[in-house]
Order: C-alpha cells, then structure tokens, then sequence
C-alpha cells in the first residue's frame, strides 16, 4: 500500500485521536466520572485502531505488525475486566502498556519508508 485510502485515513485517524486522549488521560484526576468518560472513547479509539488495522494488508497479506492489532484488543478486553473488578493497579498496568505501545508503533510510522512518514516529511 503507497497511498492514502479511505481505510487509511480512518486509521490514522482512530490512533491519533487515542494518542491525543491518552496524554489527556495522564494529566487527568483518576476514577472520577470524565475519566470513565473520555477513557471510554480512548478504549473505543484504540479498538477501532486495531481493528481497521485487519483491512490494511501489504499485497493482501497480514504483516507481523497485526499481531500488535491482536494483542491490543486482548489488552483493552484485560483493561477494562480488571477495571471492572476493582483491581486497579492491573487496570493501570494494562492502559500504560497499551499507551506506550501506541507510542512506539507511532513513532515507527514516521520512518521515512513508511506512507505516513514520507507524508509528513515529503521523502
């Protein structure tokens, strides 16, 4: 894939705005009802992140990259379970983790071999 399809976008956008809420998430009071709320749509943001990730394949292939979009859907299901559950110290575990693992594949898109990053640096 070298361009920038509808599903693409859609993508992009799903994670941009999860990496834009979970920073909020961090700066935020915990356990308070707007953080149930905007932890709500970050959770939504990530799953719909992960998922639109299953109908961008390189030559109708899956990638290593979509065992990533696996685990982060088994991570948010752990999330919000031990939310639930009152443990909140995995619960945290669980959203730090997905967080930086966001980050992480973030950053990876920005390398100049990647559509995202020869979009935003123009190689």
């Amino acid at each position: 894939m070298d361009h920038l399809t509808p599903l693409v976008a859609f993508h992009i956008s799903a994670a941009l705005l999860a990496l834009t809420l979970g920073a909020v998430m961090f700066a935020r009071p915990k356990g308070t009802q707007s953080h149930r709320l905007i932890g709500r749509i970050w959770v939504a943001s990530l799953a719909a992140t992960a998922f639109g990730s299953f109908w961008i394949r390189h030559n109708g292939h899956f990638s290593w990259i979509h065992l990533l979009s696996a685990w982060t859907l088994f991570g948010l299901a752990m999330a919000v379970w031990n939310a639930r559950r009152g443990n909140i110290q995995a619960h945290r575990g669980w959203m730090i983790g997905l967080y930086m693992g966001l980050a992480i594949a973030g950053a990876f898109t920005l390398l100049p071999s990647r559509l995202l990053g020869s979009l935003v640096f123009g190689l």
